[in-house]
């Protein structure tokens, strides 16, 4: 997904190296498949028994079990291999049924947050260099990246809960006899001594206390309570952005807490009350200092070695281990759902076939409930405190206008632009979906979120480029479009300028909404014709209408008064390459041309069209005043706007493994028995198609 550079030792296992046997004494070892998968790509096999020489035993951090692996250790001298969680965990916490660890911390030393010796991480940010162009460079990258996406261990909080006005103290409360708390010799006293300096130390200033997720959830208790609020001091016990949290903040103290580590790259110098593994390092003011700990990091390098080198990351989708991006890029898609989808929907719009896919991509937290009706739907929803999820085609304005008056929340969905390998008229189901709260993308009549996204990719940072470059790159190897559902015919074109004109659905939303005089195929060749009156045309009509399954077909004696050659049966994409420009009303093919850099003509007014990118016959919203490049452009609708779905792993995911999928002819796409029955009558009543579609 992202750069693939092995420079952490993350690379899996080579076929032929033994793996080493790990003697373990822990059911979670045994019952968490994640773990011990990422264990064996490590390189280690788990089992149970007695070690011998060459043997190690695994234990899990200085949990209470812990005890039992040191005992073994002791009686057979086999070295101890701690196991912990990564610093970028899952969307939820473990103890709050979240889903099971993006990678792992395995280290042969200790334990990251047990000062009383040093860790693999320690020692890491104590004696590695950590002057590598690259790797600093990939760190700072990654930490622009973390914030962007807002990401932390866990990442279940809403982007809605209001959080404190800025100005404050921020005082980090721990879960209660955390083993992350007991190694740093730190008690319900040393955290009351806490909370006594943050208020000596800033006289007058407000004191928020950040409460932990867990305590948050009820799973486990913290050490401070209402007991300890006044005036002054107010508890925080709702999840909020960590980020912007820290951003808000004019000072953060801390023990133990991770967030306190996240505080460094917030431009915090945190106050710390223990010793954890980011303490002693210049970036912290530590009221008990780690005397062996005397190397200067920057922010950078602390980054590096704790984010990058240390960790054994995982990817789910290909099962390998993998570098910190892709786990950045995998928790930041599942995270972005969660912070949607968290409270539910009622779902409005839909068709019955489509409902089996929306439970996937939009019900993995909490249950859809599909209503029939636009009443139902705003009466269910205003009743339920859930927002509206609608097809956009549905959603009329009359609609919205009773859903606003009504105080309910609309979001818009429709296809993607790299939608599924099949046509959505043939019941192929999507696995790109565009979720907006604003409008819908095709409508030029009022702002979407695309459009928004657009407007600001002018700043775009050369991560983000790389990676839309990269991305396009892929697509265009590939050869892929919206549907993938035509093999490549080679055609013998006049030569000559030759212009690909674009047949579209004349009845389609994009049509409807996005055009202003000019709304049919026969009306787009004549005045394309008209404009280049020696050019080469080419016609080539939409895949559904070819199909009989839309509403756009034209006689070819009407064509050929107009065009020089029509392209039937063959991948759309595969004539780009045979053509100098492409003439459209408002189709998606315009935008497969623009990103491969091949001119584009506009007659009505697509979302791609009005940033200076396209040539425009058609009218351009005035609030289009963004000029990004074909990147910028790219990055807007094809990584920042859309919602993955992987059908192989059924999880939420980044572009880059939908195009993976896709890009792979081997990998067989599941589409359920019924709809494949279903599509077969669809094409074989394509003259009914009126019926099914309404």
């Amino acid at each position: 997904m992202a750069n693939h550079i092995p420079q952490s030792g993350n690379g899996p296992q080579r076929e032929n190296d033994p793996a080493t046997k790990l003697f373990v004494y822990n059911g979670g070892f045994l019952t968490q498949q994640r773990v011990r998968r990422i264990l064996a790509l490590a390189g280690y096999s788990v089992n149970l028994g007695k070690p011998e020489k060459g043997d190690w035993v695994g234990v899990w951090g200085q949990s209470p079990t812990s005890n039992r692996g040191e005992a073994v250790s002791n009686a057979t001298d086999a070295p101890i291999l701690r196991v912990e969680d990564p610093f970028l965990r899952s969307v939820l916490p473990a103890r709050l049924g979240g889903a099971p660890a993006l990678g792992l911390l395995i280290d042969k030393q200790g334990v990251h947050f047990d000062p009383a010796r040093p860790s693999d991480l320690e020692t890491l940010l104590a004696t590695e260099p950590l002057d590598d162009t690259a790797l600093l460079d990939r760190a700072r990258d990654a930490i622009s990246r973390i914030k962007a996406l807002r990401l932390s261990k866990y990442n279940n909080f809403s982007p809605d809960t209001p959080l404190p006005e800025p100005g404050y103290v921020l005082v980090i409360d721990q879960t209660r006899n955390d083993a992350a708390v007991l190694a740093n010799d730190a008690d319900e006293i040393r955290f009351k001594e806490m909370l006594v300096f943050a208020q000596t130390e800033h006289p007058g200033a407000r004191i928020i206390i950040k409460s932990h997720p867990e305590t948050i959830g009820g799973a486990r208790g913290g050490y401070y309570n209402e007991d300890d609020e006044s005036d002054r001091v107010q508890i925080l016990s709702s999840e909020v952005s960590p980020h912007e949290l820290l951003e808000g903040a004019i000072a953060v103290y801390t023990v133990s807490s991770q967030l306190g580590f996240e505080a460094i790259f917030a431009g915090h110098k945190p106050r710390v009350f223990g010793q954890p593994f980011y303490a002693g390092w210049g970036l912290t003011q530590d009221e008990y200092p780690v005397a062996r700990r005397t190397r200067q990091l920057s922010r950078a390098q602390l980054f590096a070695a704790a984010m990058i080198l240390y960790p054994k990351w995982y990817d789910p989708f290909s099962d390998r281990l993998c570098e910190l991006e892709d786990v950045i890029e995998t928790l930041g898609a599942e995270a972005a759902a969660w912070r949607s989808d968290h409270a539910g929907y009622v779902v409005f719009g839909t068709r019955a076939w489509k409902r089996n896919s929306f439970r996937k991509i939009f019900g993995a937290y909490a249950k859809l409930s599909f209503v029939s009706t636009p009443k139902a739907a705003i009466e269910k929803a205003k009743s339920s405190n859930r927002p509206i999820l609608a097809w956009a085609s549905k959603a009329t304005d009359a609609f919205l206008t009773d859903a606003n008056a009504a105080g309910v929340p609309v979001l818009q969905v429709e296809d993607g632009f790299i939608r599924s390998r099949g046509l959505g008229a043939a019941l192929a189901p999507a696995s790109s979906l565009i979720i907006d709260d604003l409008g819908v993308y095709y409508d030029p009549r009022r702002e979407s979120r695309l459009e928004k996204l657009i407007n600001a990719s002018d700043g775009l940072d050369e991560a983000s480029r790389h990676r839309a470059e990269r991305l396009i790159r892929a697509i265009t190897i590939a050869g892929l479009s919206k549907y993938n559902v035509s093999a490549s015919t080679q055609l013998d074109f006049k030569k000559g300028h030759r212009i690909l004109v674009v047949g579209q659905v004349e009845d389609d939303a994009s049509i409807q909404k996005g055009c202003q005089q000019l709304r049919t195929n026969l009306a787009l060749l004549q005045e394309t014709r008209a404009r280049n009156p020696s050019a080469i045309l080419i016609y080539k009509p939409h895949p559904d209408v070819e199909r009989g399954l839309r509403v756009g077909d034209l006689a070819d004696e009407a064509v050929l008064d107009y065009a020089d050659h029509i392209a039937t049966e063959t991948d759309p994409v595969s004539l780009l390459s045979d053509v100098n420009e492409v003439w459209t009303m408002t189709s998606l093919l315009g935008f497969e041309a623009l990103i491969r850099g091949i001119p584009v003509t506009c007659l009505g007014t697509p979302f791609y069209a009005g940033w200076g990118l396209t040539t425009d016959l058609g009218e351009v919203p005035a609030r289009r005043v963004a000029r990004p490049d074909r990147i910028a452009l790219a990055h807007a609708a094809l990584i920042n706007a859309p919602r993955y779905y992987d059908p192989i792993t059924n999880r939420i995911c980044p572009p880059e493994v939908w195009i993976e999928r896709l890009s792979d002819p081997n990998i067989d796409l599941p589409t359920p028995a019924p709809l494949r029955i279903l599509s077969r009558l669809q094409d074989a009543f394509s003259d009914f198609a009126g019926l099914w579609r309404r």
